[in-house]
């Protein structure tokens, strides 16, 4: 599906096709393992301009979705895209990329060096305005109000996001560690590829997204650190899967432990088991309109998904695993 729009999505709301399609066109860049990367020498001379020129529309309380991918983030972006104020960004790591150069760990537009974590002090007055010119510019592209941008890393760069958004909302998308792991794996597997003498999946170009989780995130966790060198030389995907939802999920607590008024933390089977109530506490919290057709939508289209059963584990990442299930409320 392009744009990960389908018929039920045109047929509840038509018009939002544009912002769909604006969206996925000229602001969220072509990744690794898609087709038609041609376009980004293009899309990054558009940012450029945009850069260049006086803030378009002011970006108010912008939405982000974090978590690890393949937790039905993509999923809950679209629904919430369907309401009449929102845009929504599916990983626009292009958009990121422009605004700090540096923050590309997957090898998608440069293969220098790359930080997981993004601090208060990144945020500098240049970053800053340049971030608010091209978040401005999307919302006068696709004629919306709110942006809701889903790039599940940015819960590693959360003091950089609030620094140049201070009243930014953020979503915390948790789901069981069985299934996270077991969608990642079969993504690497159906998506990766091999291309000369790189290989492009779900890790980056030749692991550099594993090597920098491995290497910057990784050695802040007691029970993960003194495995450092083992945990390294991991190629199983179930395994690696482990260790980046391990963290993921730990920095998303740690977020809601803080106490931030900003953070709602939003289980995925609770969103697709009763989507009518927790769509209305993320309208609530999030501050949008009433909307129907939106209410509508999410219970067309959120529904109960097939659990995984378990499976083996690294030995090193049993305990870890479990404990951090256990801490997110999953026996």
């Amino acid at each position: 599906m392009v744009a990960q729009i389908d018929f039920t999505y045109i047929q509840s709301r038509p018009w939002r096709l544009y912002s769909r399609l604006m969206s996925y066109a000229i602001f969220e860049g072509r990744p690794l393992t898609t087709r038609g990367r041609w376009i980004n020498p293009f899309l990054f001379a558009f940012f450029s301009v945009c850069k260049k020129l006086p803030a378009i529309r002011k970006v108010t309380e912008p939405i982000f979705i974090l978590g690890t991918g393949r937790s039905g983030t993509t999923v809950l972006g679209i629904v919430l895209s369907i309401h009449k104020q929102v845009g929504f960004l599916n990983e626009p790591k292009a958009l990121w990329h422009s605004i700090y150069p540096e923050e590309d760990i997957i090898g998608s537009y440069a293969l220098g060096p790359a930080h997981y974590r993004l601090s208060e002090s990144d945020a500098m007055p240049r970053q800053v305005r340049n971030a608010h010119r091209l978040f401005g510019s999307y919302l006068a592209a696709t004629f919306s109000n709110r942006v809701v941008d889903k790039y599940p890393e940015l819960i590693f760069r959360l003091p950089f996001v609030k620094k140049i958004f201070p009243d930014a909302k953020f979503i915390f998308l948790m789901r069981n560690g069985w299934d996270t792991c077991h969608s990642i794996e079969g993504w690497s597997g159906r998506l990766g590829e091999q291309k000369i003498n790189e290989v492009h999946d779900w890790w980056g170009v030749n692991r550099r997204k594993w090597n920098l989780l491995v290497e910057q995130i990784v050695p802040e966790h007691v029970d993960l650190a003194p495995h450092l060198s083992e945990i390294s030389q991991f190629t199983k995907q179930s395994d690696m899967a482990a260790v980046e939802w391990i963290v993921t999920m730990r920095e998303g607590l740690a977020m809601l432990d803080s106490d931030h008024k900003d953070v709602i933390g939003v289980r995925f089977e609770d969103l697709s088991r009763q989507p009518e109530k927790v769509l209305c506490v993320l309208r609530d919290f999030l501050g949008l309109a009433e909307d129907p057709v939106f209410s509508d939508y999410g219970k067309l289209t959120l529904h109960p998904v097939k659990g995984t059963e378990p499976f083996d584990l690294h030995p090193l990442l049993e305990a870890p695993f479990r404990d951090t299930m256990k801490r997110l409320g999953y026996v």
